[in-house]
């Protein structure tokens, strides 16, 4: 039972992310209205193989220290959001009169719009199909962005756990991702508000950050540890190697690049807001504690020996 359970888990989790990319490929079809990028469906296939090597090989439990099924999800859905976001920002000045979804009145609206009398699956597509293009593009975006985000958590916590992988470091690691989740958002959300028609380089600058930033899913050395080999070794690199790489983590891959990012917004570009300024500071300080952390990792570690040097 339990077999067919983690089985079932990992098929549907990866059929979850199939789904998604696929609405991120047909949306940027609708937007740049050319059947041509129907063929980055073909980014699903690493996935399709990877599920028939992992329920085949390993039974559906993913590895250890790396989850090849969510980086290969990334590697389907990013670039359809970069192609999102990229005609979004040269043609937001153009954009025509459409439904936001910020209220219960829109949604309500957006919904009723479907409701068809003897309808058929065909009319019932139609009218689905527009009633969603009236959808804003900033909202579908900011939905693709939600809707990968919270998949990458509840996908990470479906997929069978790798060998050696306890439910304590399972949950310290979603707990992890939800609070990096909620900081890539904002960052993407806020700082991409912030830019110029003027300044097309930024969003580059941009969404390779946000790309950059994502390979925190990934990847599981923040938590998962092997405390037998770190008991026995004196190394601090692998005593405190969970410690070390969440520190990496943040000032390489999270609030060292997005510090870069909103000093460059708030100097270069001019852009400043009481928000972008709080972010900012937020962002140094979480800096500053990782250092802080990180000496005070090297003093603890180098203090029993110079008590033992004293005592001699």
């Amino acid at each position: 039972m339990g077999f067919l359970v983690q089985f079932s888990c990992a098929i549907i989790t990866r059929l979850f992310f199939i789904l998604i990319s696929l609405i991120g490929v047909w949306r940027v079809k609708i937007v740049k209205d050319d059947d041509i990028y129907w063929f980055m469906t073909f980014l699903f296939l690493p996935l399709v193989v990877e599920m028939v090597i992992t329920l085949q090989r390993r039974k559906g439990q993913d590895y250890k220290w790396f989850s090849p099924a969510i980086f290969l999800f990334l590697i389907s859905i990013i670039p359809s959001i970069w192609i999102l976001e990229l005609h979004h920002q040269q043609t937001k000045s153009s954009d025509p009169q459409c439904k936001k979804l910020d209220s219960l009145e829109n949604l309500r609206s957006l919904i009723s719009n479907e409701t068809v009398e003897n309808r058929t699956i065909q009319t019932y597509l139609k009218v689905l199909d527009q009633a969603l293009s009236t959808v804003c593009p900033n909202d579908w975006i900011l939905s693709l962005h939600q809707v990968l985000l919270i998949l990458l958590i509840i996908g990470k916590w479906l997929l069978p756990r790798g060998g050696g992988v306890t439910r304590d470091e399972l949950s310290q690691l979603l707990l992890i991702f939800v609070g990096t989740a909620a900081d890539i958002l904002e960052f993407t959300s806020e700082t991409l508000s912030d830019v110029n028609e003027n300044s097309p380089q930024l969003v580059y600058v941009i969404l390779a950050v946000w790309t950059w930033s994502m390979l925190q899913f990934p990847l599981h050395l923040a938590v998962v540890n092997s405390k037998t080999e770190s008991m026995s070794s004196d190394s601090l690199l692998t005593k405190h190697s969970t410690d070390i790489w969440s520190i990496v983590e943040s000032l390489f891959i999270q609030d060292g690049p997005f510090l870069l990012v909103r000093l460059t917004v708030m100097t270069y570009f001019g852009v400043f807001h009481q928000m972008l300024v709080f972010f900012a500071i937020k962002n140094f300080l979480v800096v500053i504690l990782n250092f802080y952390r990180l000496f005070v990792i090297c003093q603890d570690y180098r203090r029993p020996f110079t008590r033992e040097e004293a005592e001699l």
